[in-house]
Order: C-alpha cells, then sequence, then structure tokens
C-alpha cells in the first residue's frame, strides 16, 4: 500500500479527458475529444462515475474518500494512512486475508494510497470479475469493522513502522518532510505533520480509534466510486445499487476550508544526517491551495524557472558556477494550501551559502531577462502529449476520475482545468512570482553529511529530528493477542457470505505484430494501436555495459547522457527547444546489456520526432564542455548512491554472484574510480566500434501503419553495419554453497536481505517456464514471502523473489528491507521457506499460478508503453512473435513434477547466497547461527571484496 505525499494524479499536466476516438486513419493522427462519462448520485449519498473503454477485457474500480491525514488530530498522526493498510486485512464476508488472496488469483493489480487530502483504494481487472471486485469493495466499505482484532491492529504498525523506516529513517534525506512541515506549518495545523506520522502516535493506537475513525470518515457518502473499462453502464448501475445501496449513510462530513501558511520570518534549519554524503538545500514558500485562481501560474513559474538549458536557475547553478548537478522548482498546491520549492543537492564540499546566492542570482535574472514567448508556447504545447499519457490506462481515467470529482465537485472539470493552464500568460506569471517568491520570507532546510556543519545556511539552527532506537525485542510479540474475533454478522438484504462467479468465459485476443528488416541489419518491429493518436518507439542497440572496458566501467553510461547533449548541427539548448517545441520527448537509457533510445509524441509529429533521433544517434556533437559536465554529474550520483543501503546492496550482492573480475560486478553507472578514468575519447571510441545497426532493434507503437513507419526508417538508410566483438566472462560466484555475507551500516534502521544464484542465461527456452514456477513463492503480492514476512510477522513492508533476465547470466533472487531488530529471525525464515518451496509445491499451488498469470496477461497489452516492451523483449531475447501465447500454453500444461524440477534446477537452495546491509554493532553476532556459516563480513568501499580477517576472496 502506497503512501502519497501529494495530491496524486492532480499534478502539472497530469490532465485527464476521457475521448471518443475518430478516423485514425487520417492524415493528422489527430482524433475528435468529447467528455464521456456519466455521473449520479445513490440514495445514500455515494457519488458514482461511469465510463465505458472496450479497447481490452479489463475494468478498473477505484474508490476515493475524502479523508486523508489533513483530517487527524494531534496525538493521533498517520492515522489515515494506517487505516488504509487495516482495510486490506479483513471483513465479514470476504474474510481475513481474502482481499490479496481474490485479487491475485483474479490476475488483477490493486493497491491503496493515501495522501494529505483522501485515500483512495483502486483495482484492474479482468472484466469478467467485475461483479466480484464490487462484492469485495462494498465489504471493506460496509462490513469491515466488526472484524478489527487487536493482533490485526499489532501486526499492521509493525507492517507501517516498517514502511516508515525505508522511506525515511533508513534513507539519505529521509527527514526533510518532517523538518519542512513542522517548521512551515503552525502547531495544529492539518498539515504540519507527515501522512505517515509519528512512530508514537502510531504505537499509541488502539481499537477503539480504529473504530471511531471508520464510523466518522469511511461513510458511504463521503466517498466516490468510479467504474472505468469494458462493461455496460446499466449492468454496472444495477451492480452498484446491488452492493453498495443500502449502506447506511454517516454524518456529513464538515468541508475543510483553505488555511495557508503563514510566514512572519524567514526560518533556517539545519540537520547533520548519518546516511548522506552530499550537502542539499531546500527553499519554500507558502503559495495557494488547489485550484486557487493563481494556482496555475505558479505551476508554470516552476517550470520556466528550471526546466530546460535556458531557465535561469539551470544557467546559473548547473552551467555557469557548477555548484551542482541538477536544480528543481515546483509548485504544490493541495486541499487547503500550497508550496513552492526550489532544491538542489551540490556537489561535494558545496557550501550551501553560496547556492543560495546562485539562486538569488538567478531570481535576478528572471527578473531583469523574463523569458520568451517560445519558451511558454513549449511548456503549452507538451500538455497535449501529456493529456494523452495520462490517459493510457483505465486505472488512470479511474482514477483521475475520482480525484476530479471528489476536489473540484465534477469529473469533468479537466476541461476547465486544461483551460486554465492554456490561459496562463506572461503578465500572470510574472505577477506571482512578485505575489509569492520574491522578497517573500522563506523556510530553508541544509542537509548535510556528519561533521560539514559548516556548509550549512548561516545563521541556521538545528533542526529537531525523531530518530528511533534500535532496541532488541522492542517490539510486541503478537502471540498474545488474539488473532481472530468472534462477531455476529451485520445483516444484509442479500446474501454477502457467498462470492459471486465469474460472469462468462473471457477472451482477448493479442494485437497483431508486424517484423521487417532494413537492408543495413536492423530489425524492426511494428504493432498498429489506433485508440490514442500517439506514437511510443524506441531503438534498443545490444551492448551497453558489457562491453564497456573493465578499467573504465561507466562508459556506456556517460554515453547515453552525452548523446542527447546536442548534434553536429544542434547546440544541446537547440535539440532540447527542438524536441520541446513538439511536445515530445527522447530519452536514452543503459542497462547492462542494451542501450535504448526512446521517442514518445503524437503521431501527427512522428516524422519530425524520429529526424531529431535520428541526428542523436548517427551525429552526436561530442561537446567537450557537456562532457565534464555530465561526468561530474555522474561521480556526485555515484557519491550519493554510495550512502544508500539498497544501492549498497546491490553492488556487494553483484560482485559476490559474478566474482571480481566480471563486468556485471559492477554497477552499469561505474564506481568512482573507473568513471575518474573515463575522457571524453573513449565514449567516441565505444559509439564507434560498438554502434551498428546489426545489433539494432526499431519497435513501434501507435497511431501509424506498417507502411508509413516502414517508409520513414529511410532515413537510418546511411547506418552501416559494422562488427562488433563481444568479449567473454566467466562468472565465478565467490562460494559453492549457501552462505551469508554482512555488510556493516551503522545505526541503520532496517536490514536490507538480497538472496540469489545465477540460474541460466537469458535465452534459456526455460527461462518464462522458470518465471512461472517463482510466482508463488515472490512473484506477487499474494505470494509465499509476502504473506510470512509481512502478512503474519510483520517483519517487512514487503518481500519477493524473480528473476531478472540477462543474456550473459540470469540471477535469482529474492529480496526484503526488514527492521533491523529481526534481521536474524528473516534471514531464518527466508531460509526456511526457500529450503521447502520444492517440496511444498502442491496442484493447488499449481492451480493458483496457471489461473492469476493467464488472467493477468490481459492486462499486458494495454498502455503503449507496455506493448514496446512486448516488442523489445521480442528483440533482445530473440523470442518468437507470439512468444505470450507460447508461454500461455507452456502454463496450462506444467504439472507439479515440472514446477518443481525447475524450482530445484534454478533455485536451488543449497547454491543461494545471502547479503545482509544493517548495523553491525546490534546485529552481526545475532547472524551467526544461521545454518549458512559464521557471516563472511564485507568491505563495501573495497573494489575486491574482504572478509573478517582481511583476506582477499
Amino acid at each position: 500500500m502506497k503512501t502519497f505525499f501529494k495530491t496524486p494524479l492532480i499534478v502539472a499536466l497530469s490532465l485527464l479527458m476521457i475521448f471518443t476516438a475518430c478516423d485514425m486513419g487520417s492524415e493528422s493522427g489527430e482524433a475528435a475529444l468529447e467528455i464521456d462519462f456519466e455521473k449520479y448520485t445513490l440514495e445514500n449519498g455515494l457519488e458514482v462515475v461511469l465510463h465505458k473503454d472496450t479497447s481490452d477485457p479489463k475494468v478498473a474500480v477505484a474508490i476515493l474518500y475524502h479523508v486523508g491525514s489533513n483530517r487527524e488530530k494531534p496525538g493521533r498522526t498517520g492515522f489515515a494512512h494506517f487505516f488504509e493498510h487495516m482495510l486490506f486485512q479483513n471483513s465479514e464476508n470476504v474474510g481475513a486475508g481474502n482481499f490479496i488472496k481474490t485479487m491475485n488469483d483474479l490476475g488483477g493489480s490493486f493497491n491503496g494510497g493515501t495522501w494529505t487530502d483522501g485515500t483512495i483504494y483502486f483495482e484492474t481487472v479482468p472484466s469478467d470479475a467485475l461483479e466480484k471486485a464490487l462484492w469485495m469493495e462494498s465489504d471493506r466499505m460496509g462490513y469491515f469493522i466488526n472484524t478489527v482484532s487487536a493482533w490485526g491492529l499489532e501486526n499492521e504498525k509493525e507492517v507501517v513502522k516498517n514502511e516508515k523506516r525505508q522511506g525515511v529513517d533508513n534513507r539519505p534525506y529521509g527527514h526533510k518532510s518532517y523538518v519542512r512541515l513542522t517548521n512551515l506549518y503552525p502547531e495544529g495545523h492539518p498539515y504540519s505533520w507527515s501522512v505517515i506520522g509519528s512512530l508514537e502516535d502510531l504505537q499509541n493506537a488502539t481499537v477503539d480509534d480504529v473504530k471511531e475513525f471508520y464510523e466518522k470518515w469511511y461513510g458511504v457518502n463521503n466517498a466516490t466510486l468510479v467504474i472505468a473499462g469494458d462493461v455496460e453502464a446499466e449492468e454496472a448501475k444495477a451492480l452498484v445499487e446491488k452492493y453498495f445501496g443500502e449502506l447506511e449513510p454517516r454524518a456529513e462530513v464538515e468541508k475543510i476550508q483553505p488555511m495557508p501558511a503563514v510566514l512572519n520570518e524567514t526560518k533556517l534549519f539545519y540537520h547533520e544526517d548519518k546516511f548522506a554524503n552530499l550537502p542539499d538545500l531546500e527553499m519554500v514558500w507558502p503559495t495557494v491551495e488547489q485550484y486557487h485562481p493563481d494556482m496555475w501560474a505558479l505551476d508554470m513559474l516552476g517550470q520556466i524557472l528550471s526546466d530546460g538549458k535556458k531557465a535561469p536557475l539551470y544557467k546559473v547553478i548547473v552551467e555557469e558556477k557548477k555548484l551542482a548537478p541538477r536544480v528543481n522548482s515546483y509548485n504544490s498546491s493541495n486541499e487547503i494550501a500550497g508550496t513552492f520549492t526550489l532544491t538542489s543537492r551540490g556537489f561535494d564540499g558545496t557550501n550551501l551559502n553560496d547556492l543560495k546566492a546562485a539562486f538569488s542570482e538567478a531570481f535576478q535574472r528572471f527578473e531583469n531577462e523574463g523569458f520568451s514567448d517560445a519558451d511558454l508556447a513549449r511548456i503549452k504545447i507538451g500538455q497535449e502529449t501529456n493529456f494523452y499519457n495520462g490517459i493510457s490506462s483505465v486505472f488512470s481515467k479511474a482514477s483521475q476520475l475520482a480525484s476530479y470529482n471528489t476536489f473540484a465537485g465534477d469529473p469533468g472539470f479537466i476541461v476547465e482545468d486544461l483551460q486554465k493552464s492554456q490561459d496562463v500568460t506572461r503578465e500572470d506569471i510574472v505577477r506571482v512570482y512578485n505575489k509569492y517568491i520574491k522578497g517573500k520570507n522563506f523556510l530553508a532546510t541544509s542537509f548535510v553529511p556528519v561533521g560539514q556543519k559548516d556548509l550549512v545556511l548561516e545563521g541556521s539552527v538545528k533542526a529537531e529530528v525523531v530518530e528511533e532506537a534500535i532496541v532488541q525485542g522492542a517490539e510486541n510479540n503478537l502471540d498474545k493477542y488474539e488473532k481472530d474475533v468472534q462477531f455476529e454478522r451485520t445483516a444484509s438484504r442479500i446474501d454477502r457470505s457467498v462470492a459471486p462467479p465469474l460472469k462468462g468465459e473471457l477472451a482477448f485476443n493479442a494485437p497483431a505484430i508486424a517484423r521487417d528488416n532494413l537492408d543495413n541489419g536492423m530489425k524492426v518491429f511494428h504493432i498498429q494501436q489506433n485508440e490514442l493518436p500517439m506514437a511510443q518507439f524506441s531503438i534498443r542497440i545490444k551492448g551497453g555495459m558489457y562491453l564497456d572496458d573493465l578499467s573504465k566501467v561507466g562508459t556506456a553510461a556517460l554515453l547515453d547522457n552525452m548523446l542527447m547533449e546536442g548534434t553536429a548541427n544542434r547546440t544541446p539548448q537547440e535539440l532540447e527547444e527542438a524536441i520541446g517545441q513538439l511536445g515530445a520527448s527522447i530519452r536514452v537509457f543503459t542497462s547492462m546489456e542494451y542501450i535504448t533510445i526512446s521517442g514518445n509524441c503524437l503521431a501527427k509529429n512522428y516524422d519530425k520526432v524520429l529526424s531529431l533521433m535520428q541526428e542523436i544517434l548517427m551525429e552526436p556533437r561530442w561537446d567537450a564542455k557537456e562532457f565534464e559536465r555530465i561526468k561530474s554529474s555522474a561521480l556526485n550520483s555515484i557519491q550519493q548512491s554510495d550512502a544508500n543501503p539498497n544501492a549498497i546492496a546491490a553492488k556487494v550482492f553483484n560482485r559476490i554472484l559474478y566474482g571480481d573480475d566480471h563486468i556485471f560486478a559492477n554497477p552499469v553507472s561505474g564506481t568512482s574510480a573507473t568513471v575518474a578514468n573515463i575522457t571524453l575519447e573513449d565514449l567516441k571510441d565505444f559509439y564507434n566500434k560498438n554502434f551498428s545497426p546489426s545489433l539494432a532493434s526499431f519497435h513501434f507503437v501507435g497511431a501509424l501503419d506498417k507502411a508509413t513507419v516502414t517508409s520513414s526508417l529511410d532515413k537510418f538508410s546511411g547506418w552501416e553495419a559494422k562488427e562488433v566483438v563481444f568479449p567473454e566472462y566467466e562468472v565465478k560466484t565467490k562460494s559453492e554453497g549457501s552462505r551469508l555475507y554482512f555488510v556493516d551500516y551503522p545505526e541503520a534502521k532496517q536490514s536490507v536481505i538480497n538472496i540469489g544464484s545465477i540460474s541460466m542465461d537469458g535465452d534459456d527456452e526455460s527461462f518464462a517456464a522458470a518465471t512461472m514456477a517463482n510466482y508463488r513463492l515472490g512473484g506477487n503480492s499474494g505470494s509465499i514471502l509476502f504473506k510470512k514476512l509481512r502478512l503474519e510477522k510483520g517483519y517487512t513492508y514487503g518481500a519477493g523473489s524473480r528473476f531478472s533476465r540477462r543474456l550473459n547470466g540470469t540471477p535469482f533472487t529474492a529480496s526484503s528491507s526488514v527492521r533491523s531488530n529481526v534481521s536474524k529471525e528473516s534471514v531464518e525464515l527466508f531460509k526456511d521457506i526457500m529450503d521447502n518451496y520444492g517440496e511444498n509445491f502442491s496442484e493447488e499451488d499449481m492451480e493458483v499460478t496457471r489461473n492469476s498469470i493467464l488472467r493477468s496477461n490481459t492486462q499486458s497489452f494495454e498502455t503503449l508503453g507496455g506493448l514496446v516492451g512486448i516488442l523489445q523483449n521480442i528483440s533482445t531475447y530473440d523470442l518468437p512473435l507470439d512468444y505470450i501465447k507460447k508461454n500461455e500454453e507452456t502454463l496450462k500444461n506444467m504439472t507439479v513434477e515440472e514446477a518443481q524440477r525447475l524450482i530445484k534446477e534454478y533455485m536451488d537452495p543449497d547454491k543461494l547466497l545471502y547479503v545482509v546491509v544493517g548495523d553491525g554493532k546490534t546485529q552481526l553476532n545475532r547472524l551467526n547461527n544461521t545454518g549458512l556459516g559464521k557471516p563472511i563480513v564485507v568491505n563495501k568501499n573495497e573494489e575486491k571484496l574482504i572478509t573478517e580477517g582481511g583476506t582477499k576472496r
């Protein structure tokens, strides 16, 4: 379950209009747009919004309750988010744990989210399961509270505490939000505490608190229900009435009024962060609440100041003074108050007073020079593309309809929202800058590494930060609580005790895939998708980090940044403007085994955007000044990741799995040592040796036919094929048997656990079947690992396992981040589950796996990005065009015995290596008796792994 720290889905440029597509075969590729939804209200006050979308056989259900952390009481902070967790536990008729289990069995995706102003629950299921989804949602809306037990309450407290540790306490700069909120807003203000709240308040919560919160805020008349997808309106209405119509309304919820922050003076705070490696400065000004007339201009102001190479903040901080690799400014308007934020994380040793002075210089430049009409036009043009990208799934449609209905009172407010953005003028932007930012009081936070207080803003005072102490055995023993409660079932006019059946036969057709080859060897894959007037496409070139020199790992990663820094005929700024004026995006991404250049745009602009992509790929600029900037930025990011426990765990884990001399023992970004060695000539050499159309594939999904797309690729006819030499690496795993490695991360609030082994190569024919065999172990939230470690023990926020497909050594991995004082217990539980998974795999496990995966495939073909991903899988791993169908046949015919064989061969517990990153002072000695031998202590900063005695392994 997610915690949102700002209103989700209602952010600048994330806009929704439900549309009706006309002839997509038209020359322009444009669609006529109109509002297409129906809203009505039940007698009990439930507001219902319906939207029909028959493009795929699935349906999304979203319920948004108008209650967030802003409705909590001091002393009970974090309760809205905590209650969101509780609602997944149990209800009278669905039963304990069955919501999560059933949703997974249905092949559905689901979650919940809480933010300052609301709480949303959502799921997307095959359309034959709509009635079952409504049965479950109505059961927890109207029939939940009697099932709450002390055991469930205490168990979920541990889960939420783990979420806080993972997202706040065990993360660099994790306390910034707390410092900002507690000092920007007066005590008692609804925004003066974080959404996740305090651990003390959470620990003090009682069953009576849960009941009070439910009775006050979870009434049917305080909610919006949206159904979007493959459903008939009359059928949906009948089901809504059947399951929700009898629910009694609660007392009317009083509308909350705007309460903007007021700063009577500038406030400066600092914090020495134990987990930070770099100085960070954030400045915040109070602004306006959501939908205030000035909101749209403030949103635009944030983009004008920092987005792009012409932006004054970028020019001064990044380009001229070289104080930081990036800078960001943005407005955030929530239901009762808003803020304008300016933030930047400096290079190592940057004095934040210098950074603040640079902010002021950039503001002065904005005041003196302003911005051009073209700058404003670029932002507005991008809104059309963002609009379509924002409605690419039935889930996004359902959740945004719910949000607009709740906070604007009308699902169709998107039309006015979009228009108000388009209506913003230059004068509006200057006006709001003068009104809210120029010369106004602000709140500034300086977060610096421990011992670097000399870098903080002058006049800053030490911020109060609540940090959890690591105390062994501090948590409650759940065994002392009653797990199941006896209750009398709430009366209903229908029989809710029996789950409704699925409706009819589920059927869907995969889109047709066309394949071709260009004369230079580049493969072409095409899917015509006419639902939206959009085009999404990519060129993937095999190689990536695998072709890096071992002494200069990070070359490919630097090259992907370098390619976006201009072309032979365009400066970096001119290239950026050309892309922006088309409302498009082009990105380059490097992985272990390939480099991908991707584009997204309106279909009518495809040819122009592809021409820019061709320039980027075939005519790089090799700007020496930009190279030095991106190299400095890369080193800064590496230094930052060295303070992240998850990044540390991944780095050590890969080195143990592959061996010191394997290229995959390194991060894709490289290390500080290897990146320091890289020159611009190295990038040119990598490009000249390794970029060949014979290793490339082009993937297109969108509203253009195959002939049009194939013809457009004539632009690449001048790209000549060459022979590329791929090195050979031998996997030399550190231990032949199962062992445990430990990395000390002093005062860590959580321990990161990574477990795994090298299973196969990525083109192995058994990959799909092995993935299926893993499904019940850790493939989703209904898995054994998730159930045992989170739902039953409360050790973690999440746990899972997977195969990560790599042509040169595919690892099988299981992982979790657990509270520090149960590190030993978590390792032992992992080991017990993994040791017995194959032997215990049953016919029921096989049937659940088969049904869940087959049904979830209805969601594989929904978005343009998902379809491009399918094409990229085909080209990268040389799969048949109908590989998904073939995988389905494999799954249908799989037996328990075959699954057990796959588990033994590719998930062998006797070969699994364990890496734990945690607090050595309190946890290392406790890990001596896990059945994995004495832990091998690793120094995270060494190029070669070191054991306790200092011996190289």
